[in-house]
């Protein structure tokens, strides 16, 4: 199989799973933050977020919550990090969340990369209205797809 978490799901990749069933499978990963770092990836191929089928987001994002509930259980975290990259810097193109165990003081500092401002108020609202309208696209097509 040319997609790594693909031959995890259908046994071929050797991981740690956590959990499995016919949405998502949960393993370790295998470079992780810190112990307890689980990767939670759905079934069926998904290359990115905007690629998982809508019928499968609501159980997927289930399965997520109770791994992240079972995370944070089970190293007796403070709290957790929850996330996913979409094609930049995604190592394995399938969707993965990163569910990582947070202890206060564990050396992780907010986000990974620099955080800045908009220049300006309009250049703010700008990029607001651009989303909307994107959102508003998006939502057009779904509805006229059925």
């Amino acid at each position: 199989m040319e997609c790594l978490f693909c031959a995890a799901v259908a046994g071929e990749a050797a991981v740690h799973e956590v959990s499995r069933d016919g949405v998502a499978l949960a393993f370790l990963d295998h470079r992780p933050l810190f112990p307890g770092h689980v990767l939670v990836v759905p079934v069926p191929h998904a290359a990115t977020l905007t690629d998982l089928p809508d019928e499968l987001v609501g159980p997927f994002f289930t399965r997520v919550r109770a791994v992240t509930a079972a995370v944070e259980q089970a190293t007796a975290a403070a709290g957790s990090f929850v996330a996913m990259n979409n094609r930049v810097s995604q190592s394995v193109p399938h969707l993965h969340v990163h569910v990582v165990p947070r202890h206060r003081g564990d050396g992780l500092r907010g986000f990974f990369w620099p955080r800045g401002h908009y220049p300006t108020e309009a250049a703010a609202l700008e990029t607001a209205a651009r989303i909307r309208a994107a959102l508003r696209q998006a939502t057009a097509v779904r509805t006229s797809d059925g």
